[in-house]
């Protein structure tokens, strides 16, 4: 079976531990979202959670980056840090409509990132994902949901995320629990322990681990190992697969990424 685009790359682009460690020491700080675009083949944008952009900020971020690079985007705390998800939508629509779609064709999943107390109400829950659209202005989209509390490793959850056509982020974190079951026509996983003194961040034996892992999910197969709530896969299909080192030794996430590009090779 032919195998679906593998994407990796690290969290935002500004970082100053990064300068003289993946950034050359005299890089110009405006320089460094093209340095990071041309090292990585995605980045996960963390400053949409906080702030919101002008259009002109994304069209930049497009004409910067280089074809085939891909842009994930953190929806914004509004949305998500709510009591009542289901009262979401008018912060839903404005951020979307912020300009985000002037990335075009370089807009991967948009992230919907809940904080570790939120618990899985069922009701609730439908009711958020029922709200999130397919496109947004001409331009499709596509969401990936983070959640970080226990209560949500339960059928009905992969359940709905598999009607509703949305990815469950699997995230290895060594705070939270883990949910690898697929969901959505693509995959978005999230490294989370790299450790500061290893040089790649990862024993080669973990790093040979995940790739062997992005390589399964993009093939539309389930890597063995990993926690799943059902297990079976709603279809066996090629997934363009998301893997994004975060987290963890944050210093060390620009060493993971480029080992395991090494190791899958260029979309």
């Amino acid at each position: 079976m032919p195998s679906a685009p593998i994407r990796i790359g690290i969290g935002g682009w500004t970082f100053e531990p990064w300068r003289g460690v993946f950034y050359p020491p005299d890089l110009p700080h405006k320089r460094e979202l093209e340095y990071a675009t041309r090292a990585m083949t995605a980045i996960e944008v963390n400053g949409t959670y906080y702030s919101r952009f002008k259009p002109e900020t994304f069209a930049t971020w497009a004409r910067t980056a280089p074809d085939g690079f891909v842009f994930a985007l953190k929806a914004s705390r509004y949305c998500v840090t709510r009591k009542v998800l289901a009262e979401a939508g008018e912060s839903i629509e404005r951020f979307l409509a912020q300009g985000l779609t002037e990335l075009g064709d370089k807009l991967g999943p948009i992230l919907w990132q809940f904080m570790n107390i939120k618990r899985f109400d069922p009701e609730d829950f439908a009711a958020f994902l029922a709200m999130l659209p397919g496109a947004q202005d001409g331009v499709p989209l596509r969401h990936a949901v983070h959640v970080r509390h226990e209560s949500f490793a339960v059928p009905a959850f992969v359940e709905m995320a598999r009607r509703a056509g949305v990815a469950i982020v699997f995230a290895e974190s060594a705070k939270y629990p883990a949910i690898a079951d697929v969901t959505g026509a693509f995959v978005y996983a999230r490294l989370e322990c790299a450790r500061e003194e290893l040089e790649d961040g990862y024993p080669e034996a973990e790093l040979d681990r995940w790739t062997d892992a992005a390589r399964t999910w993009a093939e539309g197969g389930a890597p063995e190992g990993l926690p799943y709530v059902i297990g079976n896969m709603p279809e066996v299909r090629p997934r363009e697969t998301f893997v994004f080192a975060i987290n963890g030794a944050k210093v060390r996430a620009p060493a993971v990424a480029k080992a395991l590009i090494e190791r899958v090779g260029r979309p």
